[in-house]
């Protein structure tokens, strides 16, 4: 049954833009996300937030679904990393502890991590899954994440496909708590039990647009099938097309929409260019282009 019923013509009455984020762009400080996080994204020269950030991440850091929809380059793969790793890494005493007992509680979780995979039957259960289109963008989005994640001693793997198994299922036996991944390499390695998705907490579709035209929404749906329905999901879309939608009402909860920048809008920084040539010169003008 579906979880919501989400209906695309009154979603303008769920989007939100906040009036400081307009007038006065918003740290990541101010918008609730750790200190250790703010450290790490200030060292990548990362001190504000674009708009689609600073208006997810109240409501994702909350633990809220959220549908996002907005064109490539809006910044969210930021604002959809920043929450998964906050919401695995912290613990409820985090916001009063000094860095030096944050350090140690790291320690302690390294080392509980290790002495539960060397479990004659240990079988990897990642907290964490990002569901996207193409191993490039896979390993885009494992970029991001992955200095993240190891502020807070977890880590992060990638699963796709024109990679040998054996790789992937030794990154998995590390003990990836993250992993970043298409769906038609993690249904084969799932069905090989090289791992299991039932503790899984935070899940993220990403460019669901894009799996749709690729028709992997199939195996999408197959794999939200397996994760708890209590888990937080995140939805990230530049429309809601070709059953992108019908995800949308099945597997999240009562979502807050948010739309920047959207597949619609004007695009402002772009210019066209209109090249005439004939047949012959044509291949030395896209040469020289």
């Amino acid at each position: 049954m579906p979880r919501n019923n989400f209906d695309d013509r009154d979603d303008s009455a769920d989007f939100q833009m906040n009036d400081s984020a307009e007038s006065r762009p918003l740290t990541f400080g101010e918008l609730g996300v750790p200190g250790p996080l703010v450290r790490v994204l200030a060292a990548d020269d990362k001190k504000t937030a674009f708009p689609i950030q600073a208006d997810t991440l109240p409501d994702s850091l909350a633990g809220r679904d959220i549908l996002g929809r907005g064109r490539t380059g809006s910044g969210k793969t930021l604002a959809f990393s920043i929450p998964l790793v906050t919401r695995l890494g912290s613990y409820d005493s985090f916001g009063e502890i000094a860095m030096e007992e944050f350090r140690k509680e790291i320690k302690r979780r390294k080392k509980a991590s290790l002495e539960e995979r060397r479990a004659d039957d240990f079988l990897p259960h990642p907290r964490g899954l990002v569901l996207a289109p193409t191993r490039e963008l896979a390993n885009q989005i494992n970029d991001v994440l992955m200095p993240l994640a190891h502020t807070f001693g977890m880590n992060t793997t990638t699963v796709y496909g024109g990679v040998k198994y054996i790789h992937q299922i030794r990154d998995l036996k590390a003990g990836a708590d993250i992993v970043v991944a298409c769906p038609g390499r993690l249904e084969d390695l799932l069905r090989q039990q090289a791992l299991t998705l039932s503790s899984v907490e935070v899940v993220v579709i990403d460019e669901a647009d894009e799996m749709a035209d690729m028709g992997f929404l199939p195996p999408v749906k197959r794999l939200l099938e397996q994760i708890s329905p209590d888990a937080q999901h995140m939805l990230f879309s530049a429309t809601l097309d070709h059953g992108v939608d019908e995800v949308v009402n099945t597997f999240l909860h009562d979502p807050k929409v948010h739309e920047v920048d959207s597949a619609t809008t004007e695009p402002d920084l772009m210019t066209h260019h209109v090249f005439e040539t004939t047949r012959g010169d044509k291949h030395e003008l896209v040469r020289t282009l």
